[in-house]
C-alpha cells in the first residue's frame, strides 16, 4: 500500500503557484513551436524563461541523468524525448512536458503541438489523448478510485480505435517530484484506492495510434511505440477537493478548441 500524503489548503496554495508556472512555459513555447525549429531551441527559450522570467528552477535537469530542461516526444515518441539538433517539420506533432519547482514545490504538466498541418490522424489522436485526460480529470472526486480514473481515460482512447500505454502513469507530487502514487491510465471501475480530499497527482495518459507496446532506446530515457505507430500525451496536476477536483496547471491562454475543465 503506497504511502499518501494529504496536502493541506496552504500546501496546495504553494502548488497552485508552481503549477500556474509550469503551464505558463508551456504558453510561452507555443508560437515556437514551428516547422524548422529544433528541438535544443525549444529546450533554451524554456530553460531561459523558467530561470530568468519566473526565477524557478528546472528540476528534469540532472534528475536521474536526464540532461535538459524539457522532454520532447515527437511523433511516434511516446515520452522522455531529449530535446536534440532534430529539426521540426511540417505535420509533426509533439508533446513538450515542463518541470519546475518554486519555493521547493513542483509544478509538472505537458501539451500537445501540431507543427504545421497534421494530418488527420495525427489531429484526431491529438484530441482523442487530451478527451481521455479530461474524462480521467472529471472522474476526480471523494469516494471514487483510481479504477475509475484509469477506465474513463481507456474508454475514450478504445472507443476511437487507439490504445493506451501501459508502462508509464501519473504521479502523486508535491515537494517530491514523484510521490509514491501511482495514476494508471487503464483500469476498472471501483477497484484501486480511493481518493481523498487533499490528494495531488498528475493525470498523463499516453495514446498510440497503433498497439499499445513500447519499447525504450538505447539513451536510457526515449521510449517509442514498438510498431512506429504515432503517440500523443497531455498532463495535468490535479488536486482532489471537498466536492471534486481542482486543476493546478491550468492553461493562461485559456483551452480555445478544446473542451474546458472544470468542477
Amino acid at each position: 500500500m503506497p504511502k499518501v500524503e494529504l496536502k493541506s489548503a496552504a500546501d496546495i496554495a504553494m502548488l497552485r503557484i508552481s503549477g500556474g508556472l509550469a503551464a505558463d512555459v508551456l504558453r510561452m513555447i507555443a508560437e515556437h513551436v514551428k516547422p524548422g525549429v529544433t528541438t535544443n531551441q525549444l529546450d533554451k527559450l524554456c530553460h531561459d524563461y523558467i530561470v530568468d522570467v519566473l526565477h524557478a528552477v528546472p528540476i528534469n535537469i540532472g534528475y536521474h541523468g536526464f540532461p535538459k530542461t524539457i522532454c520532447t516526444s515527437v511523433n511516434h515518441v511516446i515520452c522522455h524525448g531529449i530535446p536534440s539538433d532534430k529539426v521540426l517539420r511540417d505535420g509533426d506533432i509533439i508533446n513538450i512536458d515542463v518541470a519546475l519547482t518554486k519555493d521547493g514545490w513542483h509544478g509538472d504538466t505537458s501539451r500537445m503541438y501540431c507543427v504545421g498541418q497534421p494530418s488527420i490522424l495525427a489531429q484526431r489522436l491529438v484530441t482523442t489523448t487530451y478527451e481521455a485526460m479530461r474524462a480521467g480529470i472529471l472522474a476526480v472526486k471523494p469516494g471514487a478510485t483510481f479504477g475509475d480514473i484509469g477506465y474513463a481515460i481507456q474508454s475514450v482512447a478504445h472507443k476511437e480505435g487507439f490504445s493506451v500505454v501501459r508502462e508509464y502513469c501519473g504521479h502523486g507530487i508535491g515537494r517530491i517530484y514523484h510521490e509514491d502514487l501511482q495514476v494508471l491510465h487503464y483500469g476498472q471501475p471501483g477497484t484501486g484506492l480511493t481518493l481523498q480530499t487533499g490528494m495531488v497527482f498528475t493525470i498523463e495518459p499516453m495514446i498510440n495510434a497503433g498497439k499499445r507496446h513500447s519499447k525504450e532506446l538505447a539513451d536510457g530515457w526515449t521510449v517509442v511505440t514498438k510498431d512506429h505507430s504515432l503517440s500523443a500525451q497531455w498532463e495535468h496536476m490535479v488536486a482532489v477537493t471537498e466536492t471534486g477536483f481542482e486543476v493546478l496547471t491550468p492553461w493562461p491562454d485559456g483551452y480555445g478548441e478544446y473542451s474546458a475543465l472544470s468542477a
